[in-house]
């Protein structure tokens, strides 16, 4: 007999998958079909869920939300990096309760990302700055993810934007856990920092009205906070937020990109990978013969056989030769992965033949570099042109990193050649791209008597030492519009260090009255 009651209902038993592998999604309703599972690369890269937030990371992140609501109004200066600082304790503090430790190309990371973050303390650009910026995030990313592969390094380098509604969940149940049946250690301490500001408003305020120095001091030091600005100061509150439950969230718990593999293509035959690189090389090879003519030739007689100008032959020419050093890097990285690499001959013939084209590449960078060198003599510096000369120096750089990683090996390329970009945009901003320029107008000014006052007049506070060298009355008229948009009264760490440099300069020697414009006869040269 059945041990079992008669009146008991048999309940049907769940089927297990089959080989005990991973049970398929359910359908959204019955008959209808499965959804389809993720990607392969999505479920290799996945992380385990982490721990409960700790407190020390709740702090960190509530100190960033307040700081980028007290901070981040006034423009940007040395307050990104005031901002940043609780956050990167709030990731550290995250990674170490996860267990994780720091590593050396970490530290490389987040060190870049800080000597990035300051240079819109330093320069008052906003273009050399905006780019430091996005730099700086996108090392800061990889610090928190790491990575040493091609998908590790692209992946890691934007990983941390995909983390945000996780972190935010994963913020707002550590909140949870910790407060129920913990409001005798939190409350106490709420209690604390409430009458620590109630003290410091009472006796700050009676002190700043007893002296007037103490009033100008503590006005400099602490933010100005209007009740106009709220709806702004909470967005930045939430923003601060977001982002440290963000940094914490992936320093706890990161995607592991370099889990996904990349597969090698299909290796071609000799004849079928080496003929067209080779016609290629040839190519080159003809091209890197003709300049070299024109630079022992001469280009006077080039341009009176062809009838350009020096701004025509070296504008035509800079542009295109830019084209061809970007697609000779695609080139290359196409050809590695379809490269014959059954024997020892057939890796010797890879780099012999992609060796060969580094080499004439590099001919071709300079080639480009002299062009703009020319265009620059002949009308002046600009930020477009200074811009495409970096990128054409970091594409040079680019090649010579692939021929060394031919020699020695590939696997640290992708990040060297990150770590390549990073000083470089480190050094563009250091440099003062601005009053490179103005420095180079001025120069070339001195010697031929030519200044376009209209674009020096665009240009950033950096470039005010330099146009401070000019004779009036085009010094006036080139600093006219830049001391109209240096703002008086800034906070201190919204200012950076190159507006301040032109406060001094030109409350030393103010601007000439009346119109120095029209007595300089604002002429423009222009093509």
């Amino acid at each position: 007999m059945s041990d079992t009651p008669s009146d008991a209902v048999q309940r049907p038993q769940p089927r297990l998958p089959a080989y005990g592998g991973p049970q398929q999604p359910r359908p959204a309703w019955p008959g209808a079909p499965a959804p389809p599972p993720p990607p392969q690369w999505v479920i290799a890269s996945r992380s385990k869920a982490p721990a409960v937030i700790r407190a020390g990371a709740l702090w960190a992140v509530l100190a960033t939300g307040v700081l980028a609501a007290l901070l981040l109004d006034g423009g940007v200066g040395l307050n990104l990096l005031l901002v940043a600082a609780p956050a990167a304790v709030g990731g550290a503090v995250a990674a170490r309760a996860a267990g994780r430790r720091p590593r050396p190309w970490t530290l490389v990371w987040a060190a870049a990302g800080v000597a990035l973050l300051a240079v819109p303390a330093l320069r008052d650009a906003g273009w050399p700055a905006f780019l430091a910026i996005v730099a700086a995030l996108a090392l800061g990313s990889l610090a928190l993810h790491g990575g040493r592969t091609w998908p590790g390094v692209l992946f890691g380098s934007v990983g941390v934007w995909g983390e945000v509604v996780s972190g935010l969940a994963w913020g707002l149940q550590g909140m949870r856990e910790r407060t129920s049946g913990s409001r005798d250690r939190w409350w106490p301490v709420v209690r604390a920092v409430a009458v620590a500001v109630v003290l410091l408003v009472v006796f700050g305020a009676l002190f700043a009205g007893a002296d007037a120095a103490f009033a100008d001091l503590l006005g400099n030091l602490t933010p100005d906070v209007s009740v106009g600005d709220s709806p702004l100061h909470f967005l930045f509150f939430v923003l601060g937020l977001l982002g440290a439950l963000t940094v914490a969230r992936t320093a706890a718990s990161p995607r592991r990109w370099d889990r996904i593999e990349v597969k090698p293509g299909r290796a071609r035959s000799r004849l079928e990978w080496t003929l067209p690189l080779v016609v290629l090389a040839a190519l080159f090879a003809l091209f890197n013969a003709v300049q070299l003519t024109v630079l022992f030739g001469g280009y006077d007689k080039v341009l009176a056989e062809t009838g350009q100008t020096y701004a025509q032959y070296a504008r035509q020419g800079f542009w295109q030769l830019l084209t061809v050093t970007l697609l000779t890097v695609l080139v290359i990285a196409l050809a590695l992965r379809w490269a014959p690499r059954g024997t020892d001959r057939d890796r010797l013939l890879v780099r012999s033949v992609l060796g060969a084209i580094c080499l004439l590449t590099l001919v071709v960078v300079a080639s480009a570099l002299r062009r703009m060198e020319l265009y620059v003599n002949a009308y002046g510096l600009t930020r477009l042109r200074i811009s495409v000369a970096g990128m054409e120096l970091w594409l040079g750089l680019v090649i010579v990193l692939i021929m060394a990683a031919g020699i020695l090996g590939n696997r640290w390329l992708p990040r060297a050649i990150v770590a390549s970009a990073a000083v470089g945009i480190l050094a563009f901003g250091l440099i003062s791209p601005d009053g490179l320029i103005a420095d180079q107008q001025v120069t070339r000014y001195e010697n031929t008597g030519k200044i376009d006052l209209g674009y020096l007049r665009g240009l950033s506070a950096d470039a005010v030492p330099a146009l401070d060298r000019l004779p009036e009355p085009e010094r006036s008229c080139a600093l006219g519009e830049i001391e109209g948009g240096l703002h008086d009264g800034e906070a201190w760490y919204a200012t950076s260090l190159g507006e301040a440099r032109a406060r001094m300069i030109l409350a030393d020697r103010p601007l000439a009255a009346g119109d120095p414009c029209q007595e300089a006869g604002f002429v423009t040269f222009r093509e």
